[in-house]
């Protein structure tokens, strides 16, 4: 690594002798803080470019002006600099770079490591020898697929623990799932390891890709069985069959030869490019998304087509060898043969992600008109409702919150936001009654129960989303109170915990993060403030009037209403007791006010 500050040698001597090697070169203001992270081929000849061109744009212009010093690091190949590069623009984030606005973290497929392994999506990946596949860059294809699998192959959805012993030894019952038809009951020794885990195995073939093979086995396996006249047996493995046919004539469009292709596609309007993705495996696209980048200087096409490339493949870690794009970059990439199809089915593959992006550029117009024709409530729901992955809108969200200062005067609180604005007259103070100490678990049961089962009995609207302020605990807490009132799944629900302000999922076992600046994460956290904020103000009243009822309700002759219009008058006993004698007969009446100040007299001490 070598490097160049203005102050030491002149820019122009410092390029004109930096290598004619393949590398990384970084540009830095007079704060030292890196502006501009570029890769090349050549060192030399691409950063001596920048101060060579007579015609570059405003923003380059505005860019070489604000160069104080140079940092450059050689590398052995150029798909080794390509990889650097984007690796260090996500660690630095220069004010100049491109930017990438495809930043989610993609689900894979996990079939656990267990007995009789169950399969879920994820969007973490695990070091516990569990089979992970992915990453996917459809969340419905993920759900598609899981649907696929436990409708054709009756996995469990359970999370007991069916080792040999606890099976043997009776320890679980076959639950509703089983009743319905979903589970063949392993939880009761009702399906063997063995009949399971072909299942397992056929599913693992498929998530590589190799549908055929599949609906090949399964096919003789019918001939098996109806040759033996078990034909029930054989009207099961015919119905699988059908599900995987009808999946890989939805996947498949262009021939089977084509075993492992990536598929880039690339169009320019103003300073936004966009790229679209297609990974084929055995003929069949089994990923597909389109990736934007917003320029800042005069990047060239190749430059960002190649910077999508390592972007995309960096994060769907693919290991094609080849891949078909629009044209030739002048980069060489180890062990990758790059294509530009004329004909053929090679030619339909890049025709089809054109097709894609196309569509994905219409679509993200017709969101730009529609976002001006909406309300920002309209918007901002929608939002909540993509990155919750709710099936409806939430109009109205509730969110609860827990209360209880030092153990003391244990409140709860519920608000209210419809079309994400605060319902105030729908909000809710709650005294925690059945519970006994500071454990905020069993408060928040029975609070949601409480709130819910008489919002059942009086048959009002119950809500399109649930928020619970707290993590796993609490949140676990608000849904036992669901289930007893078999509202279990019937009401989307989370939590939202303080800390990272991650968001949990009953179902998942890791937490959602939202990006901080999202619109939805805004309005979660505004609803989790104002049961915050609702809650403390009724516990600090509580507590108030506890400790001005336990000194005013001593007097004689003083009734609730003349205790309440003095705290109205003078806010607390303390400002009671500072008063004059003539300010407090001037509002309760001579004879009262007597009462009082020979009290607080005759106490003094107290």
């Amino acid at each position: 690594m070598c490097m160049m500050n203005e102050q030491n040698e002149n820019i122009k001597d410092f390029v004109d002798n930096m290598p004619d090697q393949p590398g990384i070169y970084q540009f830095f203001d007079r704060n030292d803080t890196v502006i501009y992270i570029g890769k090349a081929k050549n060192l030399k000849k691409r950063v001596s470019s920048y101060f060579t061109k007579t015609q570059v744009s405003s923003k380059t212009k505005h860019l070489i002006q604000r160069i104080a010093s140079i940092k450059y690091i050689v590398v052995e190949t150029e798909q080794d600099a390509l990889i650097l590069e984007n690796n260090l623009i996500k660690k630095y984030k220069p004010k100049y770079n491109i930017q990438l606005k495809d930043d989610k973290t993609f689900p894979w497929i996990c079939i656990k490591n267990e007995r009789f392994p169950r399969v879920f999506y994820t969007r973490r990946v695990i070091n516990d020898k569990s089979d992970y596949y992915g990453p996917f860059t459809s969340m419905f294809l993920v759900r598609t697929l899981i649907d696929l699998f436990k409708k054709t192959y009756k996995l469990r959805t359970c999370n007991y623990k069916l080792t040999e012993e606890n099976v043997s030894r009776g320890k679980f019952k076959v639950c509703l799932q089983y009743h319905i038809g979903n589970c063949l009951g392993p939880c009761e020794n009702l399906q063997s390891d063995e009949d399971y885990q072909q299942g397992i195995e056929e599913i693992k073939t498929i998530l590589k890709g190799n549908i055929s093979s599949v609906i090949g086995t399964l096919k003789k396996q019918r001939i098996n069985y109806a040759s033996k006249l078990e034909y029930e047996k054989a009207h099961e493995v015919n119905e699988r069959i059908n599900v995987l046919q009808k999946y890989q004539a939805k996947s498949t469009v262009v021939s089977a030869s084509l075993r492992n292709i990536d598929v880039y596609s690339y169009k320019k309007e103003d300073n936004i490019s966009y790229i679209n993705f297609l990974k084929v495996v055995n003929g069949g696209v089994i990923h597909s998304f389109t990736l934007e980048i917003k320029s800042k200087v005069e990047e060239t096409d190749e430059d960002l087509l190649l910077s999508g490339i390592t972007e995309i493949r960096q994060k769907i870690y693919s290991n094609a060898n080849e891949i078909i794009v629009p044209f030739y970059p002048s980069y060489e990439l180890e062990n990758i043969k790059f294509s530009v199809p004329k004909r053929s089915d090679k030619r339909k593959l890049l025709e089809l992600s054109e097709k894609n992006m196309t569509y994905y550029m219409l679509e993200k117009k017709r969101e730009a008109i529609d976002s001006k024709k909406e309300k920002p409530s309209d918007r901002i729901l929608k939002q909540v409702q993509k990155d919750l992955r709710l099936k409806t809108l939430p109009v109205q969200i509730e969110c609860f919150d827990n209360s209880n200062l030092q153990g003391t005067n244990p409140v709860a609180a519920c608000v209210v936001f419809i079309h994400a604005k605060p319902a105030k007259r729908e909000y809710r103070h709650y005294n925690v009654k059945t519970v006994e100490g500071p454990d905020d678990f069993a408060s928040m049961k029975e609070i949601v129960y409480r709130r819910y089962s008489r919002q059942v009995k009086e048959s009002k609207r119950l809500p399109d989303l649930i928020i619970i302020d707290g993590g796993k605990g609490q949140l676990s807490a608000a849904l036992n109170a669901l289930e007893k009132l078999s509202l279990k799944g019937k009401i989307p629900i989370i939590g939202i915990a303080k800390r990272l302000e991650e968001i949990y999922f009953p179902a998942d076992k890791y937490p959602l993060y939202i990006d901080k600046k999202s619109e939805s994460l805004k309005l979660i956290q505004q609803l989790r403030d104002e049961a915050h904020r609702f809650g403390i103000s009724y516990h600090r009243l509580k507590r108030e009037k506890e400790l001005s009822g336990s000194v005013l309700d001593n007097i004689k002759g003083i009734g609730p209403k003349t205790k309440e219009q003095l705290l109205r008058k003078f806010k607390s006993v303390e400002g009671i007791k500072k008063a004059k004698n003539s300010e407090i007969e001037k509002e309760i009446g001579k004879n009262k006010a007597e009462l009082i100040t020979r009290y607080f007299k005759t106490n003094k001490n107290n």
